[in-house]
């Protein structure tokens, strides 16, 4: 007896045309043939759960297959809609929504896998750009000479099709891989693969303005694809590391530097390193508040694939004095007495609002 076509996809009766499609592509990814080749019981389960689709993604199927059951659809059966005479059209429709159509004449190249390379480098590498010598493991074409033929499963055709009454299914072919050519005879160093462990040297280069997270496409330098497929690609992932002066806020520098109060209270002029190892000097305007950041044009971080350059900014601190002779504190105290309002605005200024808020 046939299984009920809810209980194969798992869902209820009164399930929506959603919960059928998303149970349908689960259910299809995990016995596909190209996933699980030579397993008899897969392919069986990927034919029901196939089968089932069909007519519960249809309105008028399901109506029809709800009052009448399976004997509707069975061949030489009178409900409407069954496979029949019209046999499972509906198939590559499915099929193609699930896992993309087949090219012409079912044949496909076997590509290779893309490859996943981390790199650290410094800030002032991200800053002049970098060439980095790596070396990649990976997998190369075998360098024994091959010849082919015909795969003798497929007869060249790159797919098998396999029928089970009214039901066909067509798939790629489990010993060519889709590209219906097999190797003759037996290569001890590949094993018929058309590939071999190999590490590669690379000289990666590494543009300046580069950011932690961008990466680097090195097209062909992936894995070989089995049977003398195509290689994939590489993908360099660019990671940067802390600066001990510096931080980087996307092209800008962010320099924090740390100053006597009284150069803060009268101004002056400080040098400040750049991210090229260079002093560059930058005025102090009198009254400048701790905290305060001043830009300096065009001496932060390269900008990528540009000739230009982002701004440095240095962020002022105060610097409070420590370990004060008596002499010293007096004189702090006398100019500490000659303070009025007008010297201290900040100060000021918070304690009105202190006053206002508890008044």
């Amino acid at each position: 007896m046939a299984n009920d076509f809810y209980d194969t996809l798992g869902i209820s009766r009164d399930a929506s045309d959603a919960d059928i499609k998303g149970a349908y592509r689960k259910l299809a990814m995990k016995y596909h043939p190209d996933r699980n080749q030579g397993d008899a019981g897969a392919e069986q389960k990927f034919k029901d759960v196939s089968q089932a689709y069909e007519i519960l993604k249809d309105p008028k199927k399901r109506q029809t297959y709800d009052q009448f059951g399976h004997a509707a659809f069975e061949q030489g059966g009178g409900g409407q809609g069954g496979f029949g005479q019209q046999g499972f059209g509906g198939f590559s429709d499915i099929f193609e929504d699930i896992f993309g159509a087949f090219g012409e004449g079912g044949q496909r190249e076997t590509r290779g896998d893309d490859l996943r390379y981390d790199i650290t480098i410094d800030l002032e590498d991200a800053f002049h750009g970098k060439n980095v010598d790596v070396t990649i493991p990976k997998m190369v074409n075998c360098p024994e000479q091959h010849s082919y033929k015909s795969c003798s499963t497929c007869d060249g055709h790159g797919k098998v099709r396999t029928q089970s009454g009214f039901f066909s299914m067509e798939r790629t072919c489990g010993r060519c891989g889709g590209t219906g050519q097999e190797m003759k005879g037996r290569c001890s160093k590949c094993n018929n693969t058309g590939r071999v462990k190999q590490s590669k040297k690379l000289q990666i280069k590494i543009p300046s303005g580069v950011e932690t997270g961008n990466r680097i496409r090195m097209s062909g330098e992936g894995e070989a694809g089995e049977r003398g497929g195509s290689y994939g690609d590489l993908y360099v992932f660019i990671n940067i590391n802390n600066h001990k002066l510096f931080q980087r806020e996307r092209d800008n520098i962010v320099c924090e530097v740390a100053i006597p109060f009284t150069t803060a209270t009268l101004g002056g002029k400080i040098e400040v390193p750049t991210i090229e190892r260079k002093m560059v000097n930058i005025s102090i305007p009198k009254g400048m508040q701790s905290g305060h950041k001043l830009r300096v044009k065009e001496k932060g971080m390269s900008i990528l694939r540009t000739d230009r350059r982002g701004d440095m900014i240095v962020k002022v601190h105060a610097e409070t004095p420590v370990n004060l002779s008596k002499d010293q504190e007096n004189i702090l105290n006398q100019f500490n007495d000659s303070l009025t309002k007008k010297n201290s605005v900040m100060t000021e200024g918070f304690f009105d609002k202190v006053k206002k808020l508890f008044s």
